[in-house]
This record gives C-alpha cells, structure tokens and sequence, in this order.
C-alpha cells in the first residue's frame, strides 16, 4: 500500500499539477479552460476539452492522500439496448490502460483512473490528458450509435 501523502507533499504536488496546467493553457489548443475547485482543503481540478466527436468535455484531476484520481464524464446511461452497449464498452476497457470505463452516478459512463501519488509528473499528466481525450474522442460516438440508436436514422 502506498504511504499517505503529508501535507507538505500534498502541496508540492499540487504545485507540479498547477504548473503543468499552467502550460497546458498557454499551449495546448484542446484545452479550453482550467479551473481550481475553491475549497481549500481540496486539490481538485477541471480542465475543460474540446473534441471533434464530442464538442466538449471536464477531465476532473483529485489529489487524494495516496492517488491522483481522474475521471471525464462520457454519456448519460443507455436509452436502448443495454447488453451490447455495456459490452462494447466493457471490451474496450481491454485496450485501455490507466483508466477504465464505469458507472457513475444516475448511471452515467464515466473513464476513471487513478495513479500513485510519487507517479505524478508531467509525462505521466500529459499521459493521463491525451489518453482520455482520445478513448474518448475513439469511443463516444460507436457506444452513443448502440445505447441511443433510435435517435440516429438508418
């Protein structure tokens, strides 16, 4: 089990994350904005993303005591054929590596991950962002065509 951060470590950590979201706003174009959760006591963020399958999309990043925990909303729960929608994604979670397709609250889709605490750096933060951008950039629209297909003509 990993150790639980101290506070001071809590702060350094925070500190990488809030410079690396520094520069992933002045330079990275799928990032549209960045927010700081306001309570204090909290290390949370979220960073706003434009896609082209999906218009736009939160990644929310928490500093907990042992992990960095991530996770972006994808789609409400299915309307129709549930079996084949929750297979499709269950599948995919085989080509997945950090995160995970899962059901969050009211039933929605979520991909969360998390990573140990002395994994946080910039490679392993601009991992984290490109590969939620691109499973779900890959994967929203074949799994929106399974759970609402009524909605898509033929």
């Amino acid at each position: 089990m990993q150790h639980a951060s101290s506070p001071a470590e809590l702060a350094t950590l925070a500190a990488v994350i809030e410079d690396w979201l520094e520069v992933q706003r002045e330079e990275n174009p799928i990032v549209a904005a960045v927010e700081r959760d306001e309570d204090a006591d909290i290390h949370r963020w979220f960073v706003r993303v434009t896609g082209e399958e999906k218009d736009v999309f939160s990644i929310w990043f928490e500093l907990r005591q042992r992990t960095l925990h991530y996770e972006t909303y994808v789609m409400p729960a299915p309307e129709e054929d549930h079996a084949r929608f929750y297979e499709h994604l269950l599948r995919r979670n085989t080509r997945l590596m950090g995160a995970a397709f899962c059901i969050g609250e009211e039933d929605a889709v979520f991909l969360a991950g998390a990573i140990p605490n002395h994994a946080v750096d910039h490679d392993e933060l601009d991992r984290i962002l490109g590969s939620l951008y691109v499973w779900t950039e890959q994967f929203f629209k074949p799994a929106l065509r399974i759970g609402f297909a009524s909605r898509f003509p033929s």
